[in-house]
């Protein structure tokens, strides 16, 4: 079997549903046959490494590497597992946070999750600073990767976070609403956080050809139709949860395996990326932007769309800086302007 590298790719909570899946689409995908799956649980992870070997795909060299059981606890035997696991790392996808659950937004997970975000970092810093790219795909994915990426000291255009199925949820809703194929429906974005105040952009939106524009507001889309319709692509992470009992796991695994492929020289991404902002409008912030993602990592430019589109983006931009903030309020990171102390990139 071909494969793009044989670099080596660490996964992340790997003994995870979200993990496990993406150890299979990279080997299915041929991305690199050089796996190691890591995880702080035994023997979840020693599952998914005993079931990725009974696939026997050929050329697969996969690894896993967890404290043991008793020794979950103790930081030094974590810190050593870490070690084995990051050192050599080329590309870095991590689920490796707490999973959002019924009832809970995206951001009620700040706190716990960005602090495993910064041992995160600090790991990619001390193991592996050579790593080429990373993906940061646990919520809320905007502040874990901004987090990420402050601790590791990496440069902005190699971490990247999950925010493609924000876009894909309002190809899907759309293909629903009006019984096309999927390659019928065009144009799909969403930008801003990945959260309660995503931006969803229609204005570029095309159905069979047609600008969606010029349906919203006709029989075949009255405009409250269309606003519930962009409510609903808000609460598809939710509404995952209500119908299988947890967050879902398929499509973030695929994407952001599709996003470590475009990397690696692989098929061209189709999605946004969540990426490091710095410009004249928005400041130190990681979010969703018109991206491009190669063997040069990421890099983005400002999306278009309608004045009520970008003030959209302008409010979920103040969301996300807000929550920022509240990580300084926490000690989880300092503030702002101490940011290239600890990262000269940023």
């Amino acid at each position: 079997m071909g494969f793009l590298t044989d670099e080596k790719l660490v996964i992340v909570g790997a003994g995870g549903m979200i993990g496990s899946n993406m150890v299979q689409s990279v080997l299915m995908l041929g991305l690199t046959p050089n796996i190691c799956l890591y995880d702080i649980y035994e023997p979840g992870v020693h599952g998914v490494f005993d079931e990725i070997q009974q696939c026997a795909f050929p050329g697969a060299n996969i690894t896993y590497v967890a404290p043991a059981v008793e020794d979950m606890g103790n930081p030094e035997k974590v810190a050593e597992a870490a070690k084995k696991a990051f050192t050599g790392a080329k590309y870095i996808i991590s689920s490796g946070g707490a999973p959002r659950k019924d009832g809970m937004t995206r951001e009620d997970l700040l706190k716990g999750n960005c602090k495993i975000a910064a041992d995160f970092g600090d790991n990619i810093k001390k193991y592996c600073p050579d790593v080429k790219h990373v993906v940061v795909i646990f919520n809320p994915a905007d502040l874990t990767g901004l987090v990420t990426l402050l601790y590791s000291g990496l440069k902005p255009s190699q971490v990247t976070t999950l925010a493609a199925l924000d876009s894909t949820r309002l190809r899907s809703e759309l293909c629903k609403k009006f019984g096309v194929k999927s390659d019928d429906v065009t144009g799909c974005r969403t930008f801003g956080g990945h959260g309660e105040q995503m931006a969803v952009f229609g204005s570029k939106v095309k159905i069979q050809g047609k600008p969606l524009s010029e349906i919203i507001g006709t029989d075949a889309l009255p405009q409250e139709e269309w606003e519930k319709l962009r409510n609903d692509v808000v609460q598809g992470g939710a509404k995952i949860i209500q119908l299988r009992g947890r967050s879902s796991w398929q499509s973030p695994a695929y994407c952001s395996v599709e996003m470590i492929r475009a990397v690696m020289g692989g098929e061209p991404f189709a999605w946004p990326a969540g990426t490091y902002v710095k410009n004249e409008k928005y400041q130190n912030i990681m979010m969703a932007m018109d991206t491009t993602l190669d063997t040069n990592g990421c890099s983005y430019k400002m999306p278009e769309g309608t004045a009520e589109e970008m003030a959209l983006l302008d409010a979920s931009y103040a969301h996300l800086c807000k929550m920022r903030d509240e990580l300084v309020t926490l000690n989880i990171v300092p503030p702002v302007e101490k940011w290239n102390e600890i990262n000269p990139n940023l």
